[in-house]
């Protein structure tokens, strides 16, 4: 005897026939679902095909053809060229210069923003119990501040004659350079200046993580005699590594599309010395050179994907 055979609560307790398939009254409560769901989305669909699939698609398509300036009138009249734009960026004198200006301001900011934001955030956790939200908005407001404004203090702060760093260098007898229009110093006074405006970001995902920490596994390491930097190199370190990972990861591909500290400081001089891959992209797009412009840009997003998975491989959980 199945439900169908049955009335009132008998048909209810035993509930439908898994053979006759959901009931009528059901498959049309779905379909109705589905379609307020597909109607709700509809916005957002529309608008992520027009204005990021699309263009990044296009893009892609773009990068294999000569299509310059000229053609934005005939866009459909260029031609194919392979994987020539990709060759003639690789080979291009000027990108190699600009990719190793990336690699620097990465390999060394990176870290560094990771180190300082860890050692503020260790700060505020176990030293600093008064006024700590007072310090974390004091740490955080250079992230949300405009690069505009940063980049005026830091221009003051960086002067040549009559600027903060260079007249406290001159207090203890040493002659500061020009900071921004040194070969030497332009790119290291950049990192600086991302770092102090990157590091309370990752600051306050270190804090979270911090406080995450049961206080137990510092106690048990404390019973054991462990001494306070064993106690945070072995015990505290690695339950922060997803941590380490999220805030390495997310600043790794900020750092690998700085363009805003060249842009507004240096104009990516003296002598190309701060120029960035993403600023010398945006040059190219200026110029005209839309495929070509494409093809770095596509090269840009396979190294921060290389790089990417290869800080997941280093940082994750074993």
């Amino acid at each position: 005897m199945t439900s169908a055979t049955l009335k009132g609560p008998a048909a209810q307790a035993v509930g439908p026939d898994p053979k006759l398939g959901p009931s009528p009254k059901r498959s049309g409560a779905v379909g109705r679902q589905t379609a307020a769901a597909w109607i709700l989305a509809l916005p957002f669909a529309v608008l992520f095909l027009a204005f990021t699939a699309g263009p990044v698609l296009g893009s892609l398509g773009m990068s294999f053809t000569d299509m310059k300036q000229r053609d934005l009138r005939t866009p459909f009249a260029v031609n194919g060229v392979g994987f020539d734009n990709y060759v003639k960026a690789l080979s291009d004198e000027t990108f190699r210069k600009a990719a190793f200006n990336t690699a620097y301001f990465v390999v060394i900011g990176v870290p560094l923003t990771l180190v300082v934001a860890l050692a503020a955030a260790v700060l505020l956790d176990k030293g600093v119990k008064k006024f700590q939200s007072l310090f974390r908005v004091g740490y955080y407001l250079p992230v949300v501040t405009s690069i505009v404004a940063v980049a005026v203090i830091w221009r003051f702060v960086l002067a040549p004659d009559s600027g903060l760093l260079n007249t406290a260098l001159g207090w203890v007898g040493i002659d500061g350079p020009n900071w921004l229009a040194s070969k030497t110093w332009a790119m290291p006074s950049l990192i600086m200046m991302a770092v102090w405006r990157n590091f309370g970001s990752a600051m306050i995902i270190f804090l979270a993580g911090l406080q995450g920490i049961p206080q137990t596994v510092e106690e048990a390491g404390q019973l054991d005699g462990a001494s306070a930097w064993k106690r945070f190199r072995y015990l505290i370190v690695p339950l922060l590594r997803p941590t380490i990972l999220f805030t390495s990861v997310v600043t790794g591909i900020g750092y690998l599309q700085f363009f805003e500290e060249p842009f507004v400081m240096t104009q990516g001089g003296p002598l190309n010395s701060t120029l960035s891959v993403s600023m010398y992209t945006y040059q190219q797009f200026g110029f005209g050179n839309y495929s070509l412009a494409a093809s770095m840009s596509y090269i840009l997003f396979v190294v921060i994907a290389v790089l990417t998975f290869l800080q997941f491989r280093l940082l994750r959980e074993k």
